[in-house]
């Protein structure tokens, strides 16, 4: 293959017609479709994992559109590079009418600063901006930028159009068409490729490597496990499918089965995430959604965090799964988290409303002659540690916030609190 750059690069469509995969955005008739056979072009950001086509369809955009294209990587460039950048695309407009295309890839690497430097050029037209990002922008891209900006997801490629690329090589590629493919297995091919098209013609790649010239090329499930002898678990820490894992996780936990829970922890252990992440979001799931219901399940998963920074891989794992299972099995009430919900949105409507008088402290001669704490009632002093008074702002004296629930431990607080408070609560 010498002279001939990767398969990846070899196979990357020239044009619409030939791209593979994104129909609900390129198909004839879709947002981008009617974007660039108009001519109509607006900034965009194109959201989705990796090798699912974001930055060859800005090349495409940009070739049939004609305009002049300038290309930023996040990684590498910084707020000087976006200011060169945009005093090339000024100059480019002296010589076509439509605004260039700046396309910066990974832009949510970008940092506030490096933002910001965009935003005058977006808003002007002086560039037509295409940024790709693997990361949800929502969180990613300032809200300035995004409120320029299209976003378009685009998604993993499905099985069939991963064969249609599969049978392309074996039809148009200048080194592969002339060799004999055999595809005898496919079910490691798709699974190592994940709905990742760069890394499916990577695995191609290597696999055709491995025969010799004149060897018909038999791509089997074991021969393309040998070849890449690494973990099949997809799962990026820092994309995507990172927040989608522990979402997937912890709303396992809450629906209490135990299985899924485990599942996706080991999907998280298995794709390398840090303990500590996982140990915080069961800390946090033992109070949002177990509560009150069993407080020792914020014992156990603050222990379980504690426990791992002593023992550390791979038997760590072992103290997240029981902390997931007990928490799993746990039964659930968010009466705490609701609590400091209502709360909040009080607070909010209400402002700073003043602290009664007889809660307020009173170090000095002078206030207590303005009757700080005056009339406060010791509750040690009292029958059972407790005496009927006052502790809200008078304007919220009758709020509620916190709602027993309908399990035991919580049915107990109700009893106790009624009996108390003579009904009051």
């Amino acid at each position: 293959m010498n002279g001939y750059p990767p398969l990846a690069e070899r196979m990357r469509p020239q044009s619409l017609d030939q791209y593979i995969g994104q129909t609900h955005l390129v198909g004839k008739g879709a947002v981008l479709y009617q974007m660039v056979t108009s001519g109509r072009l607006s900034s965009i950001i194109l959201w989705g994992p990796p090798g699912v086509g974001k930055t060859t369809l800005a090349r495409i955009i940009a070739k049939q559109l004609e305009r002049p294209f300038f290309v930023l990587s996040a990684v590498s460039s910084g707020v000087k590079d976006v200011r060169e950048a945009i005093e090339k695309a000024k100059k480019a407009r002296f010589f076509n009418s439509d605004s260039p295309i700046l396309f910066i890839d990974e832009i949510h690497r970008f940092s506030k600063s490096q933002q910001d430097s965009l935003l005058g050029a977006v808003e002007e037209g002086t560039v037509t901006l295409i940024g790709a990002t693997t990361e949800n922008p929502s969180f990613e891209v300032i809200s300035p930028l995004l409120s320029r900006c299209q976003v378009y997801v685009l998604k993993p490629l499905k099985k069939e159009e991963l064969m249609v690329l599969f049978e392309r090589i074996c039809k148009d590629d200048p080194v592969l068409k002339k060799r004999n493919i055999e595809l005898k297995e496919d079910e490691a091919l798709f699974r190592f490729a994940g709905g990742d098209a760069r890394k499916f013609l990577n695995i191609v790649e290597l696999i055709c490597n491995s025969f010799n010239d004149n060897e018909t090329i038999e791509i089997t499930n074991e021969n393309v496990t040998k070849q890449l002898q690494q973990n099949p678990a997809q799962y990026d820490k820092n994309g995507e499918i990172h927040y989608d894992i522990i979402s997937a996780f912890i709303k396992s936990i809450r629906g209490s089965d135990p299985d899924a829970a485990v599942y996706w922890l080991a999907r998280m252990v298995e794709g390398g995430e840090d303990p500590k992440f996982i140990a915080r979001r069961l800390i946090i799931s033992a109070s949002e959604d177990i509560g009150l219901a069993n407080p020792n399940a914020l014992l156990l998963a603050t222990t379980a965090f504690d426990a791992i920074n002593k023992v550390g891989w791979p038997e760590a794992r072992i103290i997240l799964s029981e902390a997931t299972i007990y928490l799993a099995t746990s039964p659930k009430s968010n009466s705490a988290y609701m609590a400091i919900n209502k709360a909040q949105e009080i607070v909010k409507k209400t402002g700073n409303l003043p602290v009664p008088l007889h809660l307020r402290n009173a170090p000095t001669k002078l206030m207590k002659e303005l009757n700080y704490g005056k009339e406060y009632k010791y509750a040690h002093d009292f029958t059972d540690n407790f005496v009927i008074q006052d502790y809200l702002p008078q304007a919220l004296n009758d709020t509620k916030l916190f709602h027993p629930q309908d399990n035991p431990q919580e049915v107990k607080i109700a009893e106790r609190m009624k009996k108390l408070w003579k009904g009051r609560k």
